[in-house]
């Protein structure tokens, strides 16, 4: 059943890529079908789809996990596949006025939104047939009262997952759980473990804390001849970090992340691959208005026209960032950096403009295709300021363990410019390791939007 329900994912891919060309060929020219060279693009990228979309894990079980963070995996995927056919078509035809610019745009956004779409609604199909008692899979939960009420909350918040709690065993038996809804209370392992059998029970899950292995081991070994899928759910809550940790694999040991990078070795190669093209994209389409503010830069004041400095990147790596510079050029005494202030004369009339609108920050485009920096992420500070601020503000270092961002979670919050207190940075470092602990493809996305939206229009750049 499986098997087949991944060849009708595949089939419906190929047949949204396929239609998404068509639309775009109909606005494009008036024409249902794709000629020439655009029918040979839209073949490779078909079979470049049904290569890597498995990497990606779209066709996967995707039963209670984020429809956002579908939507986000399967545009990130799209785009991957789109790149790679437009290099490969590019390798066999040396040129690119072989294809249509605006054809392959349309076709882009009309088949990402079809890929999107079918999934969506296959979901929602799915939810509601859930919601309507089929297709459930039945969950018993192990754990001390306050896990057990969370995860059935959790269940019951979303009826469309397709779980159902239906037992639970109380590790601390003197406070009861008042979340349980129509579950069984179970005593002892024995009758937890009757109940499962007897009702057919195939998810078990253990929200236990690292103390309680003997009850983890204990459980295990109960069902060691049985077919019930067994899923540890540790709390780690009072040690852990991040809000979301994850298990990794160390010399074939699994590991759980406590205080590391929160994005796994998958989600680091996605979002990397994703600011190259996004960085690419932006250097090509913005390099008449890079060219304009060069220019205008050198004769507004003499100088060089970039602003390099060292900061710190991922895990305390020192790079150089380049700014296209606002201030005149001045000395500074070693070992001090002053921030730009309201008013402050260093500031040169350009420069006020450039900071204001944040167009100053287009260079590090350029560090995000050296792989210096990602689009998204926590701003990187001088190399001064953070070995001042790393002693006086709890889990500032703890920033740079991903790339620093161009523009970030703090930033379209309004924390961004001047750090004149303390408390301004304390709530920039809480906005950093919210972004580091809840981090996702659609996160990036929605901080791109908010950055485009509302860049040039905050007051706190001065």
């Amino acid at each position: 059943m499986r098997e087949l329900q991944n060849l009708m994912a595949r089939m419906l891919d190929v047949i949204a890529v396929v239609l998404g060309a068509s639309v775009a060929s109909q606005i494009r020219f008036d024409d249902i079908a794709p000629r020439g060279m655009n029918e040979a693009f839209v073949l490779l990228a078909a079979a470049f789809a049904l290569a890597i979309f498995p990497a990606f894990e779209l066709y996967q079980s995707w039963r209670g996990r984020s429809k956002a963070l579908l939507a986000g995996e399967v545009s990130l995927a799209w785009l991957v596949v789109q790149g790679c056919a437009l290099i490969a078509m590019y390798s066999m035809v040396h040129h690119v006025d072989a294809v249509s610019r605006l054809w392959f745009a349309y076709w882009t956004a009309v088949s990402g939104a079809l890929l999107i779409a079918w999934r969506i609604g296959a979901h929602g199909v799915l939810a509601h047939v859930r919601r309507a008692g089929h297709n459930l899979h039945q969950v018993a939960i192990a754990g001390s009262a306050t896990q057990c009420d969370e995860i059935a909350r959790r269940i019951d918040a979303e009826p469309g997952s397709g779980f159902r709690a239906t037992a639970l065993y109380n590790t601390m038996p003197q406070i009861r759980p008042v979340n349980g809804g129509h579950a069984t209370l179970c005593d002892t392992i024995e009758a937890f473990a009757q109940y499962i059998r007897e009702h057919d029970v195939h998810e078990l899950w253990l929200a236990l804390s690292l103390a309680e292995e003997r009850t983890v081991v204990r459980l295990v070994t109960e069902f060691r001849n049985d077919l019930v899928n067994i899923r540890f759910i540790p709390d780690v809550r009072s040690l852990a970090l991040f809000e979301t940790s994850s298990v990794i694999e160390l010399l074939g040991v699994p590991a759980i992340n406590l205080v590391a990078s929160p994005l796994s070795a998958g989600a680091q190669f996605k979002k990397a691959l994703f600011d190259r093209l996004f960085a690419s994209a932006a250097l090509i389409g913005l390099m008449p208005l890079l060219i304009g503010i060069a220019i205008a830069v050198k004769l507004s004041s003499p100088g060089p026209v970039f602003f390099r400095q060292r900061r710190k990147g991922a895990d305390g790596r020192v790079f150089t960032i380049y700014k296209f510079r606002t201030m005149r050029v001045h000395s500074e005494a070693p070992g001090t950096v002053s921030q730009a202030t309201r008013g402050d004369p260093r500031v040169t009339r350009l420069g006020a403009f450039l900071r204001r609108t944040s167009l100053d920050e287009l260079p590090q485009f350029y560090n995000v295709l050296r792989g210096d920096m990602s689009v998204v992420g926590p701003r990187p500070h001088a190399l001064e300021h953070d070995d001042l601020y790393q002693r006086v503000v709890t889990g500032y270092i703890h920033r740079y363990r991903i790339k620093p961002g161009i523009t970030g979670w703090a930033q379209v919050n309004g924390f961004r410019g001047e750090t004149d207190r303390l408390e301004k940075m304390e709530l920039r470092v809480a906005h950093d390791l919210y972004y580091l602990g809840h981090w996702s493809f659609w996160l990036d996305m929605r901080i791109i939007a908010a950055t485009i939206v509302h860049g040039l229009t905050s007051p706190n750049a001065y």
